[in-house]
């Protein structure tokens, strides 16, 4: 059965036990936790550290298990959306190294799962960010397989801002380049943490994918986008995607999720579909987020049961 969770990066001011509560109370199951390095936040939604992975021991691990049990959470999986193949290779270290301190952490919670970015570097074509690409990911993802950890890529382009433009700052956007990284890197631990409403603003299919890859489908993220139709015909396909689309809770934008869900069901899925709030219409307040939560709940559970 699928379970219906939240992305905690939407509550940066709750502690982890304070959003296990808070999910229990509001009818979801789980929670991915974000595991960002502590200090200041790069991007909006990035930054937040409900799981210090630095240093983590099995007593954190028993202490955040007591907690997600008292409150009756799972944990879908742990997050932390970098781009380790930054241009700059000491930055991407940083992150390749924090990636293995996620994967490490989960090992030591008992999780299956790790969500992250491939990376990119945006200056640069698919073809030639694919050596580093290899070099980069053939070893993480060994890394995971030694620790019997899934890796869940996020299909987001990371191509919203003047900073990430022409080519985005993750490579795993399409199912042509899905194909071509899962062929180089055969392992069953390489796959996705699929979010359909990437491919609204893409004007992409996003329902044929859930079948091809339905072996690959790790993690489900449920959040939605309102196309701008008008506005695009004004600035083109070319311009940057926040000039044209806006991001949106479930319901409220263009992702039809009753077929969404049909196919969802039909490939055989019963993981985790986790509401991603970017919503800027419930970021007024801590209340307002809140109720985009419960909001957001009580429209999925009519596809989740």
């Amino acid at each position: 059965m699928m379970k219906l969770g939240f992305v905690t990066a939407i509550l940066p001011e709750l502690t982890l036990e304070q959003i296990a509560a808070f999910a229990a109370e509001n009818g979801y199951e789980c929670v991915e936790v974000m595991c960002w390095p502590k200090g200041k936040a790069e991007r909006r939604y990035a930054g937040v550290t409900h799981i210090d992975v630095a240093g983590f021991t099995k007593d954190d691990a028993s202490r955040v298990r007591d907690q997600m049990a008292r409150a009756g959470i799972a944990i879908s999986g742990l997050g932390y959306y970098p781009n380790p193949l930054a241009p700059d290779p000491a930055e991407a270290r940083i992150y390749v190294e924090h990636i293995r301190r996620v994967i490490q952490a989960a090992r030591v919670l008992g999780l299956s799962v790790v969500n992250t970015f491939i990376g990119r570097d945006w200056t640069k074509s698919v073809d030639d960010n694919w050596p580093r690409f290899l070099e980069t990911w053939r070893l993480l993802i060994q890394f995971a397989e030694d620790h019997g950890v899934k890796i869940g890529i996020e299909n987001c382009p990371m191509a919203f801002t003047k900073d990430e433009w022409p080519g985005g700052k993750n490579l795993a956007t399409s199912p042509k380049i899905w194909r071509r990284m899962f062929e180089d890197i055969p392992s069953p631990n390489f796959g996705l943490n699929f979010d359909p409403s990437h491919f609204i603003w893409q004007r992409m299919n996003y329902l044929k994918p859930l079948r091809e890859f339905r072996s690959r489908l790790f993690h489900v993220h449920a959040k939605d986008v309102r196309l701008d139709q008008d506005r695009l015909n004004d600035v083109g396909i070319m311009a940057h995607p926040n000039d044209f689309h806006t991001p949106k809770i479930p319901g409220l934008g263009d992702v039809n999720w009753s077929r969404f869900f049909s196919v969802l069901t039909d490939t055989g899925y019963d993981g985790a579909v986790c509401v991603e709030v970017e919503d800027r219409s419930f970021e007024g307040s801590l209340e307002k987020r809140k109720a985009s939560l419960i909001q957001s709940a009580r429209y999925l559970r009519q596809y989740i049961r």
